[in-house]
Formats: structure tokens, sequence, C-alpha cells
């Protein structure tokens, strides 16, 4: 069989790396462009309710999506790894056997979630003016669910046979949509009724059901190698074997996300207690670090399909190669982002604040903290490599020794004496510690001998 045209197992590591993590990237920036557009039409157009609504909406699908993003992961690596020992039937067994999971779990999460939103809101301890209006975004994303989650799926499946732009490119279609389609539906025009709200739900329902549905006929078009066609449809039946390994490996690594967000949600906590100043200067910076850590992110995952398909052509001196490549472009990227943010930060942070005491705060918390992320990047980076064999354990468990291990009582016990200052160096202090455990288990660790799946005849 010949090697599929997006193999990563030949040619140049260095500008093929960039050539895959670039789309990532721009996706990544895209996604969260489309976000704050939208809440920007929510929040000054229908006002704080509305806006305190899809906040707690948008934590729910967080979660929802989180929880896929492992099971992703797994499914991505996995074809990756066949794609790369040039076994085309048996990736296609798992893309088969995987998106029939994937339906399965968002059909059984929307029916639910449809059916039990508003205990769900009372659970979540939503604010009373905010239940109605929650409810109404809640229940159009819950049966956006399905498309959501094949979309995630299906560009997963591209990432992992080695083409990261047709993702990018119907990323693009989506949020283009999603933000042509907000103020048309929210306010109305001509026929199209004012839904307020829910029209900003629907509008994502829409964006994503059209560019998944145009995105599989460009697949099929196309004649992609891993569409499934005539007998290949049996390949849709529930395989226990795959999705068993789907489930081993893509939890522990959604777990990633889980303990990231209840670590966020306890720093938080922490920051509330020295006032409104210091809580706006945090939610500032945050805005500014986000986009610090998107080339880490990319390039973690970009990694991870690159390592997966030479793993899978038992290609390790290229493995290799794309952990350092990977890491070079990371401290390059990363480091010129802080660089710059340390070098405009005042500026950048008048984006957000108005000149006084909450500037002064988000001025000196990035002083303190912002460099942090370039460690934190050299652990996504090498942990991007380490799960290419399916070694997913360790990486989850060096995050929650540095998360909730170090930063968390580092910020806790130094507050008495440091205030505030023990949780802005609690970041760099547990970035290094971070860095330190995913060198360390690089080089010495055992994740070489690490495996997904036995080969399928």
């Amino acid at each position: 069989m010949k090697q599929h045209s997006n193999a990563l197992t030949e040619g140049p590591i260095a500008r093929s790396l960039i050539a895959f993590t670039i789309p990532i990237l721009l996706g990544n920036v895209l996604q969260s462009l489309n976000g704050s557009v939208n809440a920007i039409w929510v929040g000054r157009f229908l006002g704080e309710a509305a806006l305190s609504a899809t906040a707690i909406a948008n934590s729910v699908l967080f979660l929802l999506l989180g929880g896929v993003f492992g099971i992703s992961m797994a499914a991505t690596i996995l074809i990756a790894q066949y794609v790369g020992a040039q076994n085309m039937e048996a990736a296609r067994r798992v893309v088969g056997a995987s998106g029939t999971f994937f339906a399965l779990i968002a059909t059984v999460i929307a029916s639910a979630g449809f059916i039990w939103v508003t205990p769900l809101l009372v659970a979540m301890h939503a604010p009373i003016q905010a239940i109605p209006l929650a409810r109404d975004y809640l229940r159009i994303l819950f049966i956006a669910i399905p498309f959501l989650y094949i979309y995630t799926y299906v560009m997963a499946v591209l990432r992992g046979a080695g083409d990261s732009k047709t993702p990018l490119k119907f990323l693009v279609l989506s949020v283009g949509l999603d933000i042509v389609l907000n103020p048309l539906l929210i306010f109305g025009a001509g026929p199209i009724p004012k839904l307020g709200i829910a029209g900003s739900a629907l509008a994502t329902l829409i964006a994503n059901a059209v560019s998944l549905g145009a995105l599989l006929t460009y697949l099929y078009r196309s004649r992609h190698p891993l569409c499934l066609r005539g007998n290949e449809l049996s390949y849709l039946k529930f395989d226990t074997a795959i999705v068993a390994t789907l489930l081993k490996k893509g939890l522990p690594m959604g777990l990633h996300l889980v303990l990231i967000s209840a670590n966020a949600v306890a720093v938080i906590s922490l920051v509330n207690r020295f006032g409104t100043d210091t809580t706006a200067a945090y939610g500032a910076v945050w805005q500014l670090w986000n986009y610090l850590q998107m080339p880490a992110f990319a390039i973690g995952a970009a990694v991870s399909s690159m390592a997966a398909q030479n793993v899978g052509a038992q290609r390790w001196d290229r493995v290799s190669r794309i952990a350092h490549t990977g890491l070079l472009s990371h401290l390059v990227l990363t480091g010129t982002l802080v660089l710059i943010l340390l070098l405009l930060n005042r500026q950048a942070l008048s984006l957000f604040l108005a000149p006084g005491a909450a500037l002064s705060i988000a001025d000196h918390i990035n002083q303190t903290s912002a460099w942090s992320f370039i460690f934190y990047g050299i652990a996504m980076v090498l942990y991007g490599v380490v799960r290419s064999t399916g070694a997913v354990i360790v990486p989850v468990v060096a995050l929650a020794i540095s998360l909730w291990g170090v930063r968390l009582p580092c910020a806790a016990l130094l507050m008495p004496l440091y205030e505030a200052d023990a949780i802005w160096w609690s970041f760099p202090i547990s970035a290094l510690v971070s860095a330190t455990l995913a060198v360390t288990y690089y080089y010495f660790g055992n994740w070489r001998s690490a495996h997904m799946l036995p080969a399928t005849n």
C-alpha cells in the first residue's frame, strides 16, 4: 500500500512540524476569538444576567467537551500509529468503531442533559435570575452536542492521519457562520424572529451542523483513505477492544483538563480573598495568559500526532528529533510572546483595565508569573511525545503533583507571610517542578515500551 500523502514519517522534521502546528494554533486562536465576540453580543446587548447564563452554560459545555477530549486524543494516537505503519485497514477499523462510540456517547449526554437541565443548574447553584436564561441556552447546546462531539472526533481523525489543514478550513467556516448568525438570531432580521439568548446557542448549533456536513461531504468526495465505503461500513460495529483502549488511554488524558479546571477554581477562590481589584487584575491577566499557552498546546498536539506515526513506523530516531524540534519551536514561540508581553505589559492590560489599582496589580502579576509558561510548555511538548506510545498515566500524575501537590499548597501555606504574592509565585515554582518531572521522565522513563492496541489483522 502506498504511504498516505500526509505521512509524517519522512521529510524534514522542522518544516513538517511547523506546517502541522500552525493550523492547530490558528484554530485555537479562532475559537478563542469566537467566544469573545459571542460574549460581547450577549453581555453588551442582553445584560449581565444573560452573560452570567452563558458563562454557566459554557462551563458545563467545557466540562463535557473536556471528557471527550482525552478519548479523541487516544483515537488520534491510535490512528496515527496505524497510518505510520501503513496499515490503513486497521486505521479504518479504529475510525469505524470509535466513530460509533462517539455517536453513542453524544446521544446519551444530549438526551440526559436536555431532560435534566434545570436540576443541573440548581445543583450548580446558578443565580435564580440566570436559571431561565441558562436553561434556554443549554437546551439548545445539548441538541448541538452530537454535532460538536462528532466534529471534534473527525478533526482528531484527520490530525492522526497527518492533516491539520483541512480541520482549520472547516473551523473557519464554523466560526464564520457562528459570528454572522449570532446577531441575526439574537436580535432578529426580516423573517428571522428575535430569539434572544437562545439565538446565540442556535447559532452555535447551526454553525457546527453545517460545518460537519460540509466536512464529511468534502472527505467522501475527495475519497479520503480513512472514509468507510461498501463492506467497510461493517467496521462501524461496536469493537470492545478498541473502545476499551480509547477509555483506558483517553480517560487519563481527559483527566488533565479536569485537574486544570478544578485547580483554576481553587486558585481563584484564594485570589478572591484579596478583594475586587485583585480579582479583576487576575481575570485580565488570564485573558493574556490564554494566548501565551496556545503555542505550547498546538505544538504538543502536533508532536503527539507526528511522533505517533513514527512510533507506528518504528522510526525511533525521528521520534527523538521530533521531541527536540518541538521543544526548540516552543522555546522560540512562547519565549518571544512572553518577552513581548513583558515589554508591553501595561499597554496590553489596558485593553481590559482602566488606569488604577487593578492595572498596577495586574502588571505586577505578569512580571512575577508570565515567564512560568515557558516551563509549563516544556512539559506539554514532552508529554505530547510520551503519549504517542500510549504512556498516559505518568503525565497525569505529574500534573497532579505540580498543580495540587505544589501550586495550591505553596499558595495557601505562604499566603499568611507573603499575602497575594504567594499565589503569583506559586505559578513559576510549580512550573519548574512540572518541567523537571517531564524532562526526567522523557529521558529516563520507560514510556518507549508502552503500547496502545495490538496490531489488527
